[in-house]
């Protein structure tokens, strides 16, 4: 921490737009469930974020397209229970807020009351405008999210770099910019030049929050599965592993079922 940098007991939509002015970076993971949670929060992570990657990391499925409302809730109430600083950012799951701006409000109401959610996060820009609009004039906050949308991946076709071309970039940067209009709080970019994400943080008043869009963004996000190194066959170029956590549960559930076998657990201390 730098000696100037404040310090921030409760980090609020208003914090983070505090910390882009002063320059301060925003440090943001995903988490989806109480244990995790409670452990990134008391390393002291600004922001969490119940993604709906909790899809393919907790579920098993291959795309973020299945999950629903009700196991949103159901992970981002058990994160809130556990977080005591960080601002806690739940994903609107595919369907609910697409075509249907009442339904938006519907799910983004749902969320915040049942959960205990901070705020909402949604994928897209001009053509989600209605249902942005409804849900902010409710006063929920919402971060946005541009670039490699992962709920589009059946129209994009692939999970490659978003944005290269000059038609896409423009409207991307297009979008930022409506984003902060409409009033959203923050705005992700994932997957797309870092010159392109430099171009929209020097833009935009709101936090900018990269994933694979290099460092001259406000903020970074990761999947915190991926950073533990519990998923495996997953290796983008922005991902850095900060640990290999599922060799090292293989080898410590290994030793258990040796000390099993051999009688060897429970010994004489660890019993009544």
């Amino acid at each position: 921490m730098l000696a100037s940098e404040k310090v921030y007991k409760r980090i609020t939509t208003n914090a983070l737009i505090e910390m882009k002015a002063s320059g301060t970076k925003i440090s943001m993971l995903t988490a989806y469930d109480y244990s995790m949670a409670k452990a990134v929060d008391a390393a002291q992570i600004d922001v969490i974020l119940v993604g709906d990657s909790a899809s393919n990391v907790m579920s098993g499925h291959e795309t973020t397209l299945p999950i629903t409302v009700d196991q949103m809730i159901y992970h981002a109430s058990a994160v809130v229970n556990a977080v005591k600083r960080a601002l806690v950012v739940v994903d609107l799951p595919f369907g609910s807020y697409q075509s249907d701006p009442k339904e938006a409000l519907r799910s983004s109401i749902r969320i915040m009351k049942e959960a205990g959610a901070h705020a909402v996060k949604i994928e897209g820009g001009a053509e989600i405008k209605d249902s942005m609009v409804r849900i902010l004039n409710a006063g929920i906050p919402v971060m946005g999210h541009l670039g490699l949308t992962p709920q589009s991946i059946y129209k994009f076709g692939t999970y490659t770099v978003r944005a290269r071309e000059k038609a896409e970039a423009k409207k991307l940067l297009e979008d930022s910019k409506l984003l902060e209009q409409l009033g959203c709080f923050a705005l992700v970019l994932e997957k797309i030049p870092a010159a392109l994400a430099k171009k929209v943080a020097e833009a935009v008043k709101i936090p900018v929050i990269g994933i694979g869009a290099g460092g001259d963004v406000d903020g970074q996000v990761l999947v915190l599965h991926d950073m533990l190194g519990l998923t495996t066959e997953f290796s983008p170029r922005f991902l850095r592993r900060y640990m290999d956590l599922y060799d090292q549960m293989i080898t410590a559930i290994k030793q258990y079922v040796k000390d099993v076998k051999s009688s060897d657990f429970p010994n004489i201390d660890e019993q009544y």
